[in-house]
């Protein structure tokens, strides 16, 4: 069973996004450790006590959804940036290739389109609507290439509101489990009659409060660039694919649809003729 390029390409892309998510997994903690306060030996020797897995749990529950929002955003990153690649959404010397076939002298609408269907990619996908309709008037060419011009934009964006979302929510649950955390430590402060003279137990539960926001923030602002550099490159590949379809109308649709005209030209005028020789004979 064969699989096509587009296939074999995504497949690709989520190998890679699946390796890139465990590697985040395990660096996202370490950068959460980094963020743990030490002010003095102490806190210092006790900070070095605690594990990876003591400061993801003493984060809270919240943390539950900020690491899946993490792997979502590096899965949903690493996709889109395989996909986006230059070569996978106009292949190197595409339009040359197409130059080629369509100024040969046995040049057909059939081998345009099988050529843009080995080069299987969203350029070929638009220039190989305008050839379906090479024989119709330059009008209707020109709508089927912004037609399928738009498709193919949505298809390269794809996935990439997701980052938008993951970089707007992930501070919020951050927040909220700040705001919970230090609910619960001014519960805790509240229900011992002993803790307004012990610092150590307020500032314990406000840093611990405090990892959620951490976390929040480094998920939210890599998911921020990603989306906006994502959205850029996208951006590029759209005008260079809009470049290469007004080329294609100015060489060739303008020029075949000149050629495809005169089969229909000359029966109007073989039908007019006719006509005439007819109008004569009555007179």
């Amino acid at each position: 069973m064969s699989t096509s390029p587009n296939t074999a390409r995504e497949n690709l892309a989520l190998r890679g996004a699946f390796a890139a998510c465990v590697t985040w997994g395990t660096a996202l903690p370490t950068a959460l450790a980094q963020t743990q306060p030490v002010t003095d030996a102490a806190s210092a020797n006790s900070a070095a006590a605690l594990s990876i897995w003591d400061l993801i749990v003493r984060g809270g529950p919240m943390m539950i959804p900020i690491g899946l929002c993490s792997l979502v955003m590096l899965a949903i990153a690493t996709e889109r940036t395989i996909a986006l690649r230059k070569r996978n959404v106009i292949p190197p010397g595409f339009f040359t290739g197409l130059d080629k076939i369509l100024r040969s002298d046995n040049a057909s609408a059939i081998q345009a389109l099988r050529y843009c269907k080995k080069r299987s990619s969203p350029v070929a996908n638009v220039i190989a609507a305008g050839v379906r309709r090479l024989s119709e008037p330059i009008e209707r060419v020109e709508r089927a290439i912004e037609e399928e011009g738009e498709r193919e934009a949505l298809g390269l964006r794809r996935r990439l509101r997701g980052l938008a979302v993951i970089a707007s929510i992930s501070p919020l649950i951050g927040l909220l489990g700040t705001v919970l955390g230090m609910i619960s430590a001014f519960q805790t402060i509240a229900a011992s009659p002993d803790a307004m003279g012990q610092t150590s137990m307020f500032a314990g539960g406000i840093y611990e409060a405090l990892i959620t926001t951490a976390a929040g923030l480094l998920v939210a602002i890599p998911a921020f660039i990603l989306h906006h550099w994502l959205a850029s490159k996208i951006e590029r590949l759209i005008v260079e694919i809009d470049r290469i379809a007004a080329r294609f109308l100015e060489t060739y649709a303008a020029a075949l649809a000149i050629e495809v005209t005169p089969v229909f030209a000359d029966k109007d005028t073989s039908q007019a003729s006719h006509e005439q020789s007819r109008a004569t004979q009555v007179a």
